[in-house]
């Protein structure tokens, strides 16, 4: 693709970043036919290539984008399937990233949707913020049918159990037998208090396995939340915050891994040494924290869980998160893991296709996320199985708000092939939320 960008302009790192991005699209049209958007709409505003398009004019002219533009950029879902299908390697992540970022910068939205994105960065980033949001909001929940858009959405979306308790800070959990590994676990935000049963199944099963797992002090939120709102200040001091911790624990007893057991929390932590790239006290650092950063499946893969004892006939349909197969380009190894473990695991039709999730898509667009949601339902309850596992709490409250099947992640389902307690969707105990035992 040809670009016209000034000497002056190539002299702004992201600029010369874009351009290099974008001089390796060849309009090949590849990315449409896997773009979530493009398959409901048709439209090619609403592809990837009709969007760098959009997104080489805006930063091309430098002008502050318009309404209709921003709709478009507002409508991808960063899910990453294009990066999939492309067969010359443009890194669309990192352009649509500097485009929203630009737009966070020079566009001024509307109040309302203002109001709702000042609130979603004001709670999710933090457990115990995101605790006493969930908490309120249930008061509300009677009136969740009749707000409109993102608001409604929010209070539907406010689960029945009760909020989960935040791991604590600076928390060592010892290896069961002798240590094989050390490694930092990040607890997440959002997932703590929607599903503790997933932390708790995962230090379970690594300390099983001859693991000792750490919550690094001062360790917290990963950053995606306000990074793929175009809010680059917050963005970076998460990663800042994170590669402080996780450095301070490597120099420390030493550190083999970094656990994410959130695909779209692993995607982002994976990229920190291109987030840093500019950072002279910290770029070394995030570098070498993103090449030791593994999703739970592939850090599993690794080390290796041998014989399980199965837990009988369970069959599984499994949905590949966006930000673990197109992301992080993790596809076989859960499924492997699964299977090894004896379930029956069954993959449903266009499973590279987006769910409707996508952090917090699902409450900025709500009527496509409906639309990806119940597409995505229909082809995994087209399987008949018991259960539906994914390795993302996002996917995991998305899908379960349109099926009856179960809905557990990945973790929870091999914890308890190798002796933890069955998963409570399944009808297991209030114990599944226990890491001691």
């Amino acid at each position: 693709m040809q670009t016209r960008f000034t000497e002056e302009q190539r002299a702004d790192p992201d600029i010369a970043a874009a351009e290099g991005i974008l001089r390796g699209c060849v309009h090949c049209g590849f990315c449409a036919a896997t773009c979530p958007t493009y398959t409901l709409l048709g439209d090619e505003l609403d592809s990837p290539r009709g969007r760098i398009y959009l997104m080489k004019e805006m930063l091309e002219t430098g002008e502050t984008p318009s309404a209709k533009v921003v709709g478009h950029i507002d409508r991808c879902l960063s899910c990453l399937s294009c990066m999939t299908t492309c067969p010359s390697g443009v890194h669309y992540m990192h352009l649509v990233d500097l485009a929203r970022k630009r737009i966070a910068e020079t566009f001024r939205r509307p109040l309302a949707d203002r109001l709702i994105r000042w609130l979603l960065l004001a709670a999710m980033p933090s457990p115990s913020r995101f605790r006493l949001a969930v908490g309120l909001a249930r008061l509300g929940r009677p009136f969740a049918s009749v707000l409109p858009g993102p608001l409604g959405r929010m209070l539907r979306m406010v689960p029945a159990s009760r909020a989960g308790r935040p791991l604590p800070d600076g928390t060592v959990y010892p290896a069961e037998g002798a240590r094989r590994f050390r490694v930092a676990l990040l607890a997440g935000c959002v997932q703590q208090v929607l599903d503790e049963a997933i932390n708790a199944a995962t230090i379970r099963l690594l300390t099983r396995f001859g693991c000792e797992v750490v919550v690094a002090r001062g360790s917290g939120c990963c950053g995606a939340i306000a990074h793929h709102m175009g809010k680059e200040a917050p963005a970076l001091e998460a990663a800042r915050r994170n590669v402080r911790a996780w450095r301070a624990e490597l120099e420390g007893d030493g550190l083999d891994a970094v656990i994410s057991n959130t695909s779209g929390c692993g995607a982002m932590l994976k990229d920190y040494g291109y987030l840093l790239r500019d950072d002279p006290a910290l770029a070394e650092a995030a570098a070498a924290m993103a090449r030791r950063t593994c999703d739970i499946s592939e850090f599993l893969q690794r080390i290796g869980l041998g014989e399980a004892s199965p837990p009988g006939p369970v069959s599984i349909a499994y949905h590949s998160a966006c930000a673990l197969q197109h992301g992080q380009k993790i596809q076989a190894g859960p499924v492997e893991l699964l299977r090894d473990a004896g379930f029956d695991v069954s993959l449903p039709a266009e499973g590279h296709l987006c769910c409707g999730s996508a952090g917090t898509y699902n409450i900025l667009q709500p009527a496509l996320a409906d639309r990806l949601r119940d597409r995505k339902v229909g082809h995994l309850e087209a399987l008949g199985a018991d259960a539906i596992a994914a390795g993302n709490i996002g996917c995991m409250v998305q899908i379960s708000g349109a099926t009856e099947t179960p809905v557990v992640h990945t973790v929870e389902l091999l914890d308890w092939a190798h002796g933890g307690p069955k998963p409570r969707a399944l009808g297991g105990g209030e114990g599944d939320g226990v890491i001691a035992r």
